[in-house]
């Protein structure tokens, strides 16, 4: 059927409204309560075609009534504006992206240095050509692996590869696992006989904690602190350095983490020309959020902010944040591990062909010196990742300069999708910027920690947990005088404990959170 004209229907019989003038027309519309302007309604036809149907504004318009002007912003016309004004801000969005993407990416032009060790690695296939100086390698890993995923899998794979890269002579392999059952033992099995360097890789049915120190808890209960237990397990797979023949150059620790081998190269011998005493790469839990923030502070020994691009907070210690904006490869910051971490190995082995480090050993009575191992703190209430206190232990006491760098141009992911698309996510990061900046001031980052400035070994009152089983709840928190630890940047106050009952991997079933006693702290 066709459509009606402009007209109206009495008694069952059609009238048409023979419009013969300007005039007429409007009369006309003014029976049907509408206004029309006939340029707008044509050029509303074109845009139509190129703006979404939710943003097109109507070419018309009801005649007001006499009687009652309606309001000049009404219900309607508000949402029109704000569907309007979500339109424009993500097209904005998308072009700002794009824009980033192409001309602005971030990490993504390797120094000269990087892309020459990358070519030098890649051109040959001969045993050790991504070691320039044939320099000498432990790598030590710890391995929870119930299913044979890690030693019978791509994990393992890039393991062999690496060690083909730098050399099998050059290279001493060290894999402490434990609680893995009978899988995760054979899977061990294939690896040591796939692996052509030196190597000790011990499989243990259970980790003994008896010997292990315990603290008491307000209950009675005596228990392992979790930092305690994992600070063992790290120290398991250095055992080999106590007996070693070979003086090492580096000591590569690595998680179960998925990462291009080359890029190892690139993180032991690129980062800062080599000349270091820690260098971090950068783990992510997916591929736009950083994972290990619990072990990594700025150089000032502040905490993270949240955990996107750039990371650190602009409101801890601006160095830091600021060489991660202008694109350094060698980050400057007091701790980092970042799913692995390459460190001198002055610190793990006696050697008389180094120039001992300065330790704290000199200034203070903390007997720290090499070989240095993995630790807990001792305080009850007050919690600090291991593989922050190893960098504190290890760093120069020139606050201009700790001597430990993270590298993001070295990124790992904890699954394979993660790591595969850290390339492409990286090219716009830089864009979070100013998002970051405000989350951070939102939310509070970084958080406030009461003994970050204090002077190491210098004479300070702290408030710490004091046991006296004279107490209901086994102790009190009071205020004392003593040395302040060198370390204190890397705690905040808390307390978790290992679960008797559980074994295995150290995740969130294996461990409690205990909170502080209800007596509190003192003002």
């Amino acid at each position: 059927m066709a459509p009606h004209s402009e007209g109206e229907t009495w008694g069952g019989h059609h009238e048409s409204l023979e419009l013969t003038s300007r005039d007429d027309a409007q009369d006309a519309n003014l029976l049907t309560g509408r206004v029309v302007n006939r340029g707008k309604y044509q050029v509303s036809n074109l845009l139509g075609h190129v703006i979404p149907s939710t943003l097109r504004y109507t070419s018309y318009r009801r005649a007001p009534s006499p009687s009652r002007r309606r309001p000049r912003f009404c219900g309607r016309s508000l949402a029109r504006s704000c569907v309007s004004l979500s339109y424009i801000t993500l097209v904005i969005v998308i072009l700002y992206s794009i824009t980033g993407f192409i001309f602005f990416p971030n990490y993504s032009t390797l120094p000269p240095q990087y892309e020459a060790l990358r070519e030098q690695a890649t051109s040959s296939n001969a045993p050790g050509s991504g070691n320039p100086k044939q320099q000498k390698v432990f790598i030590a890993s710890n391995l929870y692996d119930p299913h044979g995923q890690l030693a019978d899998g791509p994990w393992a794979d890039n393991v062999l590869r690496l060690i083909h890269l730098l050399g099998p002579d050059n290279t001493y392999l060290s894999i402490y696992e434990n609680d893995s059952g009978d899988v995760g033992s054979d899977a061990m099995d294939r690896l040591r006989a796939k692996t052509p360097c030196n190597n000790t890789l011990v499989v243990e049915d259970h980790l003994d904690r008896s010997g292990l120190p315990k603290i008491t808890l307000v209950d009675g209960r005596k228990r392992v602190k979790r930092i305690t237990y994992l600070a063992e397990v790290r120290n398991k797979a250095l055992e080999p350095l106590a007996d070693a023949e070979t003086i090492f150059d580096k000591v590569l620790f690595l998680n179960d983490v998925y990462f291009d081998p080359v890029e190892i190269l690139q993180l032991i011998f690129a980062t800062n020309d080599g000349n270091y005493r820690a260098a971090c790469a950068v783990d992510f839990i997916n591929p736009f959020k950083f994972y290990d923030t619990f072990a990594s502070r700025d150089l000032g020994g502040y905490s993270m902010g949240v955990p996107f691009f750039p990371w650190f907070s602009r409101g801890g210690d601006p160095r830091t944040h600021d060489d991660v904006i202008q694109g350094k490869d060698a980050v400057r910051v007091r701790s980092c591990w970042g799913g692995m971490v390459s460190f001198d190995a002055t610190f793990f082995q006696p050697s008389d062909e180094k120039i001992a480090p300065i330790t704290a050993s000199e200034i203070s009575p903390a007997n720290l010196s090499a070989p240095y191992r993995f630790r807990a703190e001792e305080d009850t209430y007050w919690e600090a990742s291991e593989c922050c206190l190893i960098h504190a232990d290890i760093q120069s006491p020139d606050h201009e300069q700790s001597g430990i760098f993270m590298n993001p141009f070295v990124r790992v992911g904890y699954t394979p999708r993660t790591h595969a698309w850290l390339g492409f996510t990286k090219r716009f990061e830089a864009l979070y910027t100013p998002v970051h900046y405000l989350v951070d001031i939102i939310a509070g980052f970084p958080h406030h920690n009461a003994r970050r400035e204090e002077e190491p070994w210098s004479e300070v009152d702290e408030v710490v947990w004091v046991i006296d089983e004279s107490l209901e709840e086994g102790g009190s928190f009071q205020q004392v005088t003593r040395l302040a630890s060198h370390s204190a940047f890397c705690g905040h106050r808390a307390l978790s404990v290992m679960n008797e009952e559980y074994s295995g991997e150290v995740d969130i079933d294996s461990y409690e959170k205990i909170p502080l006693p209800s007596g509190g702290l003192p003002s």
